[in-house]
């Protein structure tokens, strides 16, 4: 009998293939970007750690967001043959065990995080803090959301599959979301060890609805569900009428975008939603909606902004400059309505293209006018460049790109956090990969549960799990071979064959826990192992097992 250390995955049957899943078009020009998209993770993220450089080709650090974008790039190019399942196996086993092995604690240089946490960015190369940058709540979530998703995806019985899982499970379990809450029962933005707690909390809709869904489903450090309530408390002072739409407004649309590579949020409801009697994937067609909308209205009397032209959000600028009359800006969360809304005619097609899914009617023709009319002048090696400006054809010093005279300005960089929702919405828009493999895993539906959320497939999968049969004890169905490990800790010492039975068999999955075993708040504590050995241990009582033809649980009790 095989065991696995890790949380349940998706069965045990490849994805289906894009044939028997896709019912809806992809143009020759979406293929291409969805390819080019792939490429620039597997290509740009250093070969040695798996770390992603924030931006390419300007040398850059790295982005801990950019490797969660960059981990659910790799099963999907296994699916579409870019690369082979081995070769994705290998790219994802060495940035879990860098990151796992990583420098954790609270000193200002040499780590790359704290408390399970990982700094904003990272040095491309050591993988420690740049310089004075926040340990960030955010962005780590984003990573664990592209690991979860490997976690999931990676569902077979052979060692390095077995390892990723036990990997992610012990990186997502490491996380303390309850330091993070210094104000409880909101989450912090960031701190600082030469400073501490930032000021500020995340209050209100955005891009890191993800982090509190994360922080909730922890299996060892979970916050309260008032955490969700506290998050949406603010929630009125945003929604709103905004160019023709109602909606919950956030002004640059990747607040409306990021959470979604995970999510499938299509008829599930928290209260809040419930009680506006839409969904948060309604939200962000309406929000896509609104912006097109803006644009063809074009208040600021933008060059080339129409019906086909649009698309603004977090991007790079020309420079940080007034001329005539109008105050341009390098990178800025650029954004429409409201009072924080900001804008200075630059279009950046990841606002387009992370739109996809809720509105393929406006977004796919956009997206093929761009390409068309300007595609010789921004798309190149990795599709679309970050962002450009028609409007700014001004011979005036530069922060980042150039300037095309008789065009305008055009970005020289391709951003990770962009190329991430470029490549992962066209993927759910053709295929739904991330969002059909993420519906099945545990975490998120535990997170999204406790932050209130019902109906849709969370229903379905209740029902599901409600129908199988009893497994032994286990609360997740497969018994030991779909358990998960709360046993890899960081903490070094004895490591006795009792804690060897225990760091094996103590998790049992983390999701309320059964007769017997604990629940996601009584994580018992266990010893360090490193990656590799995780992988040998694994590898080592299964092949005893099949030699003997008795259950891994037996070996178990042997060298306890």
């Amino acid at each position: 009998m095989m065991l696995t250390l890790a949380l349940p995955a998706c069965g045990t049957n490849r994805i289906k293939s894009l044939s028997a899943t896709s019912d809806r078009p992809f143009d020759s020009v979406l293929a291409d970007l969805h390819e080019r998209a792939f490429r620039f993770f597997w290509e740009t993220a250093n070969p040695n750690n798996g770390l992603v450089p924030d931006r390419y080709p300007t040398p850059s650090f790295a982005s801990i967001a950019a490797v969660g974008y960059a981990l659910t790039a790799y099963p999907v190019g296994v699916e579409h043959a870019y690369i082979t399942r081995e070769a994705a196996r290998e790219r994802v086993l060495t940035t879990l065990r860098f990151l796992y092995a990583a420098p954790q604690g609270p000193q200002t240089r040499g780590t790359a995080g704290y408390k399970g946490f990982f700094y904003h960015f990272l040095d491309l190369n050591t993988g420690e803090r740049f310089g004075n940058v926040e340990l960030s709540p955010a962005d780590t979530a984003l990573f664990l959301a592209g690991a979860l998703f490997c976690q999931s995806y990676f569902n077979r019985k052979n060692t390095e599959e077995v390892e990723i899982r036990a990997l992610v499970n012990a990186l997502y379990s490491r996380v303390d979301w309850r330091w993070m809450q210094p104000r409880a029962p909101a989450i912090v933005v960031g701190w600082k060890p030469e400073s501490g707690f930032i000021a500020d909390d995340y209050h209100g809709y955005s891009e890191v609805m993800i982090m509190y869904l994360l922080a909730l489903g922890s299996p060892s450090f979970a916050v309260g569900p008032e955490a969700w309530g506290e998050w949406t408390s603010t929630y009125e002072r945003t929604w709103g009428h905004y160019f023709g739409q109602t909606y919950l407004h956030f002004p640059p649309l990747f607040g409306h975008q990021f959470t979604h590579v995970w999510v499938d949020f299509r008829n599930i409801q928290d209260d809040y939603m419930r009680a506006h009697g839409i969904d948060y994937f309604e939200n962000s067609r309406r929000a896509t909606y609104a912006q097109r909308a803006y644009a063809i209205d074009n208040p600021l009397g933008c060059k080339d902004y129409g019906e086909s032209v649009w698309g603004i959000t977090a991007s790079d600028g020309p420079a940080n400059v007034t001329v005539q009359q109008r105050v341009y800006r390098s990178y800025a969360a650029r954004g429409i309505g409201g009072a924080s809304a900001y804008d200075d005619c630059t279009l950046a097609p990841t606002a387009v293209a992370g739109s996809i899914p809720f509105a393929p009617e406006i977004t796919i023709p956009t997206l093929l006018q761009m390409h068309r009319r300007y595609g010789q002048r921004i798309y190149s090696r990795y599709g679309f460049l970050d962002s450009f400006n028609p409007s700014f054809d001004y011979d005036l010093p530069l922060r980042h790109g150039r300037r095309i005279p008789g065009f305008g300005w055009v970005d020289n960089d391709y951003l990770g956090v962009d190329q991430g929702p470029i490549l992962a919405m066209l993927e759910n828009y053709h295929t739904e990969l991330i969002w059909r493999v993420m519906r099945k895993n545990p975490y998120l539906r535990r997170g999204l549960e406790r932050a209130g959320f019902s109906g849709g497939w969370l229903a379905d999968a209740q029902r599901r799990l409600e129908s199988r049969p009893a497994s032994g004890g286990s609360p997740v169905p497969g018994g030991v071979g779909a358990g998960c490990t709360r046993g890899i800790q960081a903490r070094s010492g004895a490591r006795s064959q009792a804690h060897l039975r225990s760091s094996i068999t103590g998790g049992w999955c983390g999701l309320g826990g059964s007769a017997g075993h604990p629940g996601p708040q009584e994580r018992p504590h266990h010893d360090h192992y490193s990656a590799p050995e995780i992988g040998n241990l694994v590898a080592a009582v299964n092949r005893i097992a099949d030699s003997r033809g008795m259950h891994a649980r037996t070996i178990l009790r042997l060298v306890a």
